[in-house]
């Protein structure tokens, strides 16, 4: 389609030394705004510079099977490779392991930097605009403490760095609006499609431009203001309609906690956008994971939220003719977020409808608004009064952003943190004893892991990965009984559930090995044979009960399950040692041959094994072989009286 030329928006303009119209955003101005920003945000970031991996951020970094120039390659092409696709992000991750590795001091430096540039974009988008307090926008941007979730969690990366390209696809549409040159129009979808590639929410960008040119002139026309942004919204609802099956299909955003009713999704919708607002203007009591809300469409009370919310939309409209901006703003605020409002499924729903990081770019609409109505109100107040308000301002809210990047220190730090302000979230009660219980040797960490999980399911108590940590910590503790149950639970509420039948199999394995020490075979043979129906491929298992069961002359039986266990692990001696024991006994004396033979070829210094070939060798009148094999036996293990009186007879038939 042909770009159209727009005449140049209102704004200061200055000539320059040619005679041309330029915009006054000149280097020795902006520069300086830049290098405050960064410098700002780094150091309010200080405290999570250092800071560890948390939550499920070893599963956005690259895997070791990704690594590779065709890892990089899958990252694009294949659509389950990354936890979620989003390639440019994950590409991004790539570079950064090759370049530092798993040091993580880049990683923050890099989401901090980005923060910070996107701030100063928004600087660029607002003095485009010929919007006040553009500086004061960017600086309460980039140090606001609600942010500090998207820029101090490595994981959302895919958060700053869709940002900055969101910011940057704005800020060369606006050129492009005010020039018509197809450059800024190619840049601008190009840097779209970068941050869609980046993270999905930022497909209401179309819709936000929109919004952006109504404020500007009052109307919007087919030609010159929809048409242009066609392409942008097919991307977009391609990317939308992408995300929303990933989420459902490979993430797993559905299930009983996301069976909610059009009229449930619209209250989450009204009080969570009365939740966003009251962080922005009051940011107390921040917390990594808020209270999952009770939802009832029949309570009155809930529905004050929505109609609260088309009231201020109402009031806003009906004031337009005085000034657009308070609806532009709050249209802003209300589309930006919609993708997280409830409507459709996001796997955070499981645990609250609302986080810190949903408002990200939502953010800019109110900040935008509240920094300009400030500057106007503050035209008439002395200058050195409204820059020390300013400083007073962006002071606090640094010192509160310093205060709460602490808490992403380390994930024992911020689920301790989270736990404290919402003692109901059982999924940092959980994360917390999974860290607890990988501390040794078992102590009191163990036992503090087991009151939170105990917590955790008293909130929960379906929670399947609860029960399967109280199951570890149990075990930890000496207590199998209890483990047990545990994990029996696991497997009625996720039928399958791989991790629990293998710590459950292990658990009765380790029982049953137990009870033929103590020479009661018959009493472990149940707890073997379930150990075995619950990992049938398990060879420890199936050793274990084949003992069992030779000891107790079920010899079919256990010929059956050494041969299971000698094909699953071949490596391993004993197995078919095993089963060249019960082939013995059953007469298949060159099967039991072969096994024994193999058993020797893993471990040749196994007298016992000998001797038993011997044995079998002699059965068969091989008397010569066996001889050979009764002597390396008596020559590894001289106080071993059978192979002794086994090679004296092997010799003496042979005539040695």
């Amino acid at each position: 389609m042909a770009p159209r030329r727009l005449s140049q928006p209102p704004g200061r303009t200055v000539r320059s030394a040619g005679g041309n119209t330029t915009r006054a955003i000149l280097f020795p101005i902006v520069l300086p705004i830049f290098l405050g920003l960064l410098l700002a945000t780094l150091l309010a970031y200080q405290p999570a510079w250092h800071g560890g991996l948390l939550w499920d951020d070893d599963g956005h970094l690259t895997r070791s099977d990704l690594r590779s120039p065709s890892g990089f390659a899958r990252i694009w092409l294949d659509l389950g490779a990354t936890q979620q696709y989003y390639p440019v992000v994950h590409s991004a991750f790539w570079l950064f392991y090759h370049l530092w590795g798993d040091q993580t001091l880049g990683y923050h430096l890099v989401n901090i930097a980005l923060h910070a540039f996107s701030a100063y974009l928004l600087f660029l988008v607002l003095e485009r605009l010929s919007i006040r307090g553009a500086a004061l926008a960017a600086a309460l941007f980039a140090l606001h403490p609600v942010h500090v979730e998207s820029v101090a969690w490595i994981t959302e990366l895919k958060n700053v760095m869709s940002g900055a390209f969101y910011l940057a696809a704005a800020l060369a549409y606006i050129r492009y609006d005010g020039t018509g040159r197809r450059t800024h129009y190619a840049l601008a979808l190009g840097l779209f499609v970068m941050a869609v590639l980046s993270k999905s929410v930022t497909v209401t960008l179309p819709v936000a431009l929109l919004i952006v040119q109504w404020w500007r002139r009052g109307r919007l026309s087919l030609r010159g203001d929809i048409a242009p942004l066609l392409p942008f919204f097919a991307i977009g609802v391609a990317a939308g309609l992408l995300t929303v099956w990933f989420e459902r299909t490979l993430i797993g955003a559905e299930g009983a906690e996301f069976s909610l009713s059009f009229a449930e999704r619209c209250l989450i919708a009204g009080r969570a956008l009365w939740f966003y607002l009251g962080k922005l203007v009051w940011p107390a009591h921040l917390v990594f994971i808020y209270p999952r809300w009770t939802i009832d469409s029949t309570a009155l009370w809930q529905w004050a939220y929505p109609v609260a919310a088309v009231a201020g939309l109402a009031a806003a409209w009906l004031a337009r003719h005085r000034s657009r901006a308070p609806l532009a703003s709050l249209l802003f605020f209300c589309v930006t977020l919609f993708p997280a409002l409830g409507f459709f499924n996001v796997y955070p729903f499981r645990f609250s409808f609302v986080a810190d990081h949903f408002q990200y770019l939502a953010s800019i609409g109110p900040v935008a608004a509240l920094s300009a109505a400030a500057v106007w109100t503050a035209l008439k107040v002395n200058p050195g009064v409204r820059l020390t308000a300013a400083a007073i301002l962006l002071v606090m809210l640094g010192g509160l952003t310093f205060a709460q990047a602490r808490q992403y220190g380390s994930a024992d730090a911020l689920y301790r943190a989270t736990i404290a302000r919402n003692p109901s979230a059982w999924l940092a009660r959980n994360n917390l004893a999974t860290l607890l219980l990988q501390g040794e040797p078992p102590g009191e960490h163990v036992r503090e892991a087991l009151r939170h999980l105990e917590a955790a399911l008293e909130l929960k108590p379906d929670y399947a990965e609860a029960h399967y940590n109280l199951g570890t910590a149990f075990e930890r503790l000496g207590r199998p009984d209890d483990a047990i149950a545990r994990y029996q639970r696991v497997l009625e509420l996720k039928a399958g559930q791989r991790m629990a039948l293998e710590r459950l199999a292990a658990i009765l394995r380790d029982r049953g090995s137990a009870l033929i020490q103590q020479g009661r075979s018959a009493d472990a043979v149940p707890h073997l044979t379930l150990a075995v129906k619950l990992t049938p491929q398990s060879a420890d298992a199936n050793y274990s009960l084949a003992l069992a069961l030779e000891s107790l002359g079920r010899i079919h039986e256990a010929e059956r399950h050494y041969r299971i266990a000698a094909v699953n692990d071949p490596t391993r001696s004993a197995f078919h040692r095993g089963l060249g024991r019960a082939l013995q006994r059953l007469q298949k004396r060159e099967d039991a041959i072969v096994a024994y033979r193999e058993a020797l070829a893993l471990d040749d210094r196994q007298s016992g094994v000998h001797n038993d070939l011997g044995v079998v060798l002699a059965q068969l009148g091989r008397m010569a072989e066996a001889a050979d094999h009764f002597a390396r036996a008596v020559q590894l293990d001289p106080s071993d009286q059978d192979a002794r009186e086994n090679l004296s007879r092997a010799r003496a038939a042979v005539g040695r």
